[in-house]
């Protein structure tokens, strides 16, 4: 009797421990969000207008943390370390999540260590060159590409970015030969693509946006299934000849592994309404980003399915796993 009672005890101890996040009701103190790009890049952006909403729907506040380097891993690696209670979460880009498990030797397990919360938002990349390019069409740059195989260059925001991995795409479904320019990010890139020096770049909307408007820049096509509404005129790279073509890129809300179900289900609810929210959905879309909102299995689906197949692009491109 005394040995059961003593499992009884053990066991009610380690549920105890199990659930003392939740002690006291949740959110008890401020919730800081870990992102891995600096101020104003798109992951930033997303925590930071998620945050505004969801801090007055949850009575505390949320703050963001910009913990740059080794292409997002650091940050992500400290999601997945965090204690499991709830107030460490991570705006973690497609990128971390799919594309580096198949460039690094991460400390993280990407499927393992993570609580899927919600995707937050889709964008596409759209192909931009400067306005005195020869072509006018995709069609026509491939033709060009093709004429003189390895004569136009193009810039990526680094070796493995989305930027990089979606004109290795590109290049396989057309069959031409592009060299390749790698920038530390997307921003150091523009100057050569302004001035000529690179011929072409995939780049996310919101870093051209102005660029496109001002007509410094010149929009070929856009790596959606759909045209982006804040592009309506600029073709996608599908309806351009290469059906199928889909490069896009996209963040997502996570928790670290662990966390109790009910506050995944709470900081679930609260994203998701935030993300429906009118104002929030307008300010996204003006940015070329569309909400998304998905359940955390559909996001889980998306990993599982994406790991692979951004593989299958990395190892076909040749790019050296570090």
């Amino acid at each position: 009797m005394r040995t059961s009672l003593a499992r009884t005890i053990a066991a009610a101890a380690l549920a105890a421990a199990a659930t003392g996040a939740l002690a006291d009701p949740y959110p008890a103190k401020p919730i800081r969000i870990v992102v891995g790009l600096p101020a104003g890049s798109q992951p930033d952006t997303i925590a930071r207008v998620l945050g505004e909403r969801m801090s007055g729907a949850l009575g505390t506040s949320v703050v963001v943390e910009n913990v740059t380097g080794a292409a997002g891993n650091i940050a992500a690696d400290r999601v997945a370390k965090a204690r499991a209670d709830g107030y460490t979460l991570g705006v973690l880009s497609q990128t971390q999540v799919v594309v580096n498990p198949n460039l690094y030797a991460l400390p993280y397990d990407a499927l393992k260590d993570f609580a899927p919360i919600t995707a937050l938002t889709v964008s596409p990349n759209v192909l931009v060159v400067p306005p005195g390019f020869p072509a006018r069409t995709l069609p026509e740059l491939v033709a060009l590409a093709k004429r003189d195989p390895g004569a136009l260059t193009f810039a990526s925001g680094g070796t493995g970015s989305g930027t990089h991995l979606a004109a290795e795409l590109l290049k396989a479904a057309a069959g031409i030969d592009l060299r390749h320019v790698p920038y530390k990010g997307v921003s150091a890139a523009i100057p050569d693509l302004l001035g000529g020096r690179v011929s072409l770049m995939f780049s996310p909307i919101q870093s051209v946006l102005p660029l496109l408007r001002d007509g410094r820049l010149r929009a070929m096509a856009v790596t959606s299934k759909a045209r982006s509404p804040v592009l309506p005129d600029v073709p996608t790279v599908a309806e351009s000849g290469y059906p199928g073509f889909e490069a896009t890129l996209w963040n997502a809300l996570f928790a670290p592994a662990g966390t109790p179900p009910q506050v995944l289900e709470m900081l679930h609810r609260e994203a998701v309404k935030a993300l429906a929210a009118p104002e929030l959905h307008a300010r996204l879309e003006q940015l070329g980003m569309e909400p998304a909102g998905s359940s955390p299995e559909e996001l889980r689906a998306a990993m599982r399915a994406e790991i692979p197949a951004w593989g299958r692009v990395i190892r076909a491109a040749g790019i050296a796993r570090d």
